[in-house]
Order: C-alpha cells, then structure tokens, then sequence
C-alpha cells in the first residue's frame, strides 16, 4: 500500500476496535442462543475474515475489514470462553488453564507457520490456507459442539437459573426476596468487575512483553538479534506450560493461591528483567513471568463465567482485552518520558495488583450466595 508506519498502526488499531465494541454484543448472544452456535457462528467470521486484507489497496478498506476480523476475533473470544466454563462446569475440574495452553501454542506454531508461508508463498496464499485450515478445524470441531448441545437441550433447566419457587404463595414473599436479590447481584457485578480488572494487569504484561521484550535485550542488554528472539520465544514457551500445567496446579493449590503465586512471581520476575544487566538474568526473568501470568487470565475469566455467565465472561473479557491495548503505548510513553527498564516495571506493579486482587475475589463475603 505504500502507507506511512503511522496509517498502518491506525489500521490495526481497528482490530482492537471490532474486538471491543463485539464483546459486549456476543455475550447477550450467548445468553439467548447458547455459547455452542455462537462460537460456531463467531469461528466462520474469523477465518472468512482472515481471506480479505491481501486485497485491500487502501489503508481505510484495510481498517475496514480489520474491523471485521477484530469483530470475529472478540466473538470468538467470549463465546470459546463461555462454552469451555460450560465444560468446567460439567467435568467438574478447573481444565480452563489447558484451552488457554492451545492459544498460546496456536500462537507459537501460528507464527513460525506463518513466517514459512510468507516466505515461500505471496501473502495472499498464506492467509487463503490459513483462512482454509481455520473452515476445516471450525467444521470438525463445530460439529461436535454443535452435536453436544443437542443432547444438552433435554436436561433439566437448574432451579437457580431464575425460576420462582413454586412453595412462594404470593407478592408479599417475593417483595421481600427482592432487596436479596439485588444484593446478590450487585456483589456478582463488583466480583465479575474486580475479576476483569485481574484480566486486565495480566494482559497489560502480556501485550507489553509481545512489543518491548526484545527491544529491551536488544538496547538495553545489549543481545543479539537472534538471542533477543530467543528470549521473547522462552518467555512464550514458558507461559505455555504453565497453563499446561495450570489444572494440576490449581487443583493442588486452588485458584485463589495460584493466582496470588502467579501475580507475585511474574512482578518478581520483571523486577528481575527490567533491571539487570545480565542477558542470563533477563532470560530467566522473563521465564518466570511467563509462568507467573500464565493462569492469571483463564482463571479469572473461568471464575466470571461461574459468577455471572456469557455476560459475565463478556465482562471480564473486554477488561482484559483493554489491558493488551493499553500496555505496549503506556511503556512507549514511559519509556520516553524515563527509560525502557523503568517503564517495564509497571509490569510488575501490575502483576502486584494481580495478585492482590485474586485474593480479594477469593474472600468469602464476595463470594457469599
């Protein structure tokens, strides 16, 4: 297109901006069609999507169908999330962490697959086969959704999904329910709330990593280009397993204990990142945030799901996705204002507030029915 660097950031901007006006949206969908058909629904968007920017000649037909991909990529967000809390919910074990592994190993393998095609095929031809792989994965996987929930429509609908009590003979009773109910669900809003706020720090320190991580090896520590790469690569790997691991852990742990070790060892890690001069120290540094992040997010959108259903994950969702937006620009603007080292550290403030915030939504009275 010949554009500028700053037409084109304008341009992907647009993704975050279909992501973050959909969210919303796709929850209530949810709530009135069931997550299964939207995610169906929102997967076919994504990978038609994926097909139209090669053959955009102008930035504003660019921004425009990026909106459209961002549309797809929010509504698959929420509606993904929603149906595996469903899942949760039936096996009965926190498994949210290991969905949240296949997105960042999608991630991984996405762009090493990504960089072949590029470069042994036109831009074009990459997208079309991935757009492709993506019908055909959306096909397999969306028939058995679709077949699953099905089978689910003959159960039996739970008594607290808002169903009266057939025992409550008259106003007077429900009047005096009501002042309860509200209060029940106003402390749902203010956990869904602080539980989208604990999203929020953990992808504030995942969108800055993904920008600066190898900037900082690179002008700071002064590493190779190849172990700058490699660096950001161990950071992913790390986060990775992590949530490979993440059932296990919460299992052993619980989510409240994992998610308050997970904030605090990504802010020590980032400590550690930001202000060594060691290329080593920095690697390990930034291996210790991927792990400490890495069960952050999906336990927090697990526990909005359970709180508030579709709408709460939504919720949650949009704070967390406003994290990734806001990170990487907040350390630019750091970074000029005093250095990049300093800058990095408000990601570990971050994953302080992370923590401390998943032992507040892990209290009791919160979380009192």
């Amino acid at each position: 297109m010949h554009a500028s660097h700053s037409a084109l950031g304008l341009a992907l901007l647009c993704v975050s901006a279909g992501a973050v006006a959909t969210m919303p949206v796709i929850g209530r969908l949810c709530v009135r069609y069931g997550s299964r058909p939207v995610t169906v629904a929102s997967l076919v968007l994504l990978s038609l999507s994926v097909l139209l920017p090669p053959h955009m000649h102008t930035v504003p037909t660019l921004g425009a169908v990026l909106v459209l991909f961002g549309a797809g990529y929010g509504a698959a967000n929420v509606s993904m999330n929603s149906a595996a809390v469903e899942v949760v919910a039936e096996l009965r074990r926190p498994v949210m962490p290991s969905f949240h592994a296949g997105y960042s190993l999608g991630g991984l393998l996405g762009a090493a697959v990504g960089g072949l095609l590029a470069a042994s095929v036109s831009a074009s031809w990459a997208l079309a086969l991935s757009g492709l792989l993506g019908l055909l994965v959306t096909a397999a996987a969306g028939t058995a959704l679709l077949r699953e929930r099905t089978r689910a429509t003959g159960r039996t609908a739970p008594a607290a999904a808002g169903a009266t009590p057939a025992a409550a003979p008259g106003a007077a009773r429900s009047a005096a329910a009501a002042p309860a109910r509200r209060g029940r669900a106003g402390h749902t809003r203010l956990l869904v709330l602080l539980l989208g706020l604990t999203a929020l720090c953990s992808s504030y320190g995942e969108g800055s990593l993904a920008d600066w991580a190898t900037l900082h090896l690179t002008d700071d520590v002064h590493a190779s280009a190849g172990l700058a790469a490699f660096g950001y690569a161990a950071y992913a790997f790390a986060m990775t397993s992590g949530r490979l691991a993440g059932t296990w852990l919460s299992i052993r742990l619980g989510p409240a204990r994992l998610m308050a070790a997970g904030g605090l060892t990504a802010g020590a890690g980032m400590l550690i990142a930001a202000l060594t001069p060691s290329v080593p120290l920095v690697l390990a540094g930034f291996v210790l945030v991927g792990l400490g992040l890495a069960n952050l997010f999906p336990l927090a959108i697990a526990r909005a799901g359970e709180a508030g259903g579709p709408q709460g994950v939504a919720t949650a969702s949009t704070l967390g996705y406003a994290g990734m937006l806001i990170g990487p620009p907040v350390i630019g603007f750091l970074a000029d204002a005093a250095s990049l080292p300093i800058a990095l550290t408000t990601v570990a403030a971050a994953g302080a507030g992370a923590a401390v915030l998943s032992v507040l939504v892990h209290r009791p009275a919160l979380n009192a029915r």
